[in-house]
């Protein structure tokens, strides 16, 4: 197939690119070539926002878009697109609204997330622009990525933690139910939409619930280390030391589990997302929660 992602030098746009490459697909990536470019894809350099006629001589079979962030976004690139087969852009689980009744589904109304502001309401927006351009193709909300190419410093911390044989310090009683998703079964699913073609539009994806304590305990595992922790009761604000909103949601993924019967075990994936790290250790930008423990907790 010819194949188009947006993007293509970071996460989970690069694990696409990679992967659908990697199968033998002639893989075009769209960037602004501020960063090393896989060797196994075709650069079309450009700003998204002003791609300028770049796409029009080309023919897709399947456009993966990963990086709309607004309806603009979706506008620029659809612009500019003369022929194309599927559509499938990457949205978020940050579209439905907290306050509706877990787990989410798909046919719930979106709204904005006191949690994720403006960047679930803008992901609504260029949902909307795509269903109404090309309603016949596809949405994907995905809950909280990992995995390989990671630069987001999430399980990368709890590594951390546990490289250096430390106590983890696990909001309240570390119950609260996270969703995961492997960055590569976000690939494999969307290779499921394309070969199968189903005529539903929009999925949840994401692993079985695990609670907090569960993830943490995960991960030091992934490093060959079991956790101590100490529970924050206090009232500060989470984010500080940790690397999630005090917000727990789950996803209803009935429709995903029907299309693809097999996911990749948090454990396994974790151990993937560490050894990857393990090497790449830079291209991870950590924050401040080591401070703000020895400031606030010591």
């Amino acid at each position: 197939m010819k194949i188009l992602v947006t993007g293509g030098t970071v996460f989970v746009s690069k694990f696409m690119a990679e992967y659908f490459a990697d199968r033998g697909n002639d893989v075009y990536v769209l960037n602004r070539n501020t960063k090393p470019q896989l060797p196994n894809v075709k650069l079309i350099e450009c700003d998204r926002k002003q791609i300028n006629g770049r796409l029009k001589s080309l023919r897709f079979d399947v456009v993966i878009d990963v990086t709309s962030y607004t309806a603009e976004d979706i506008n620029a690139l659809l612009d500019d697109l003369v022929s194309f087969e599927s559509f499938i852009m990457i949205s978020s689980s940050a579209v439905y609204p907290e306050t509706l009744k877990m787990p989410f589904k798909e046919s719930d109304k979106c709204g904005k997330n006191k949690f994720w502001g403006d960047y679930g309401t803008n992901k609504i927006a260029a949902e909307n622009v795509l269903l109404k351009r090309v309603p016949t193709d596809y949405i994907i909300r995905p809950p909280y990525l990992y995995g390989e190419y990671n630069n987001i410093y999430r399980e990368a911390f709890v590594f951390d933690c546990a490289e250096r044989n430390a106590p983890f310090y696990l909001p309240k009683d570390g119950s609260a139910p996270l969703q995961f998703f492997h960055v590569e079964d976000l690939c494999r699913f969307v290779d499921m939409l394309i070969r199968t073609k189903p005529t539903r539009n929009i999925f949840n994806v994401g692993n079985p619930i695990v609670t907090v304590k569960e993830w943490v305990e995960c991960c030091y595992a992934a490093v060959g280390n079991t956790s101590a922790f100490i529970n924050v009761t206090d009232e500060i604000e989470q984010r500080n030391y940790f690397p999630f909103y005090d917000y727990p949601y789950a996803l209803d993924v009935t429709a995903q589990n029907e299309l693809m019967l097999k996911l990749l075990p948090l454990e396994k994936g974790l151990k993937r997302a560490y050894r990857w790290y393990k090497e790449n250790k830079s291209a991870v930008k950590p924050k401040n929660y080591f401070d703000f423990i020895e400031r606030n907790f010591k």
